[in-house]
């Protein structure tokens, strides 16, 4: 919310209210005609209350847009505090609300349910990837080892490693 705004017409109707008193002051005077006076400060009265509805209706509409930001706000601060954990024990509880009141339950919770326990799976879960892991790992480097230990003459080309197919052996040994 903007605090310019209010300034701006608390001093718009500080000004209207000045603008009233020397009017008022003006209908003392005998100078001047009472029913003349009368009916300006009846039209900067009107000014300032046209003036204060037209701040107020916008005003609500600065209201909402600024709940609406801070109801948003809340909603996703809260869903991000808010420990997913906590549902299963609003469930017990109300289930032990309806169990008072001698009302059949709409959920069962395991009996020896532990909160944890998802936790516990997760970390065990990750300790058997990390071991798999590991072991992969082990056995790649064995492969690995095993690939660069054949036998390989230096004086060799690699075209010379290759089979020869039975026309390139004639041709080969009729020249």
């Amino acid at each position: 919310m903007n605090l310019r705004l209010f300034q701006e017409l608390t001093e718009l109707n500080a000004a209207f209210e000045q603008v009233i008193q020397g009017l008022q002051r003006m209908e003392r005077v005998k100078l001047y005609h009472s029913d003349i006076i009368r009916y300006a400060r009846a039209d900067v009265e009107s000014a300032r209350v046209d003036a204060n509805r037209e701040f107020f209706d916008n005003f609500d509409e600065i209201v909402e847009d600024d709940a609406v930001w801070a109801y948003k706000f809340q909603r996703e601060y809260n869903k991000k505090i808010k420990d997913p954990d906590d549902i299963y024990l609003e469930i017990k509880a109300s289930e032990e609300r309806r169990r008072k009141k001698r009302l059949p339950p709409r959920l069962v919770i395991l009996p020896g349910w532990d909160m944890s326990d998802e936790e516990r799976y997760d970390d065990e879960q990750a300790k058997k990837r990390k071991r798999v892991g590991n072991k992969a790992q082990k056995t790649t480097k064995k492969r690995k080892s095993k690939r660069s230990k054949t036998p390989r003459r230096a004086t060799d080309h690699p075209q010379t490693d290759a089979t020869l197919t039975p026309e390139k052996e004639t041709t080969n040994g009729a020249t």
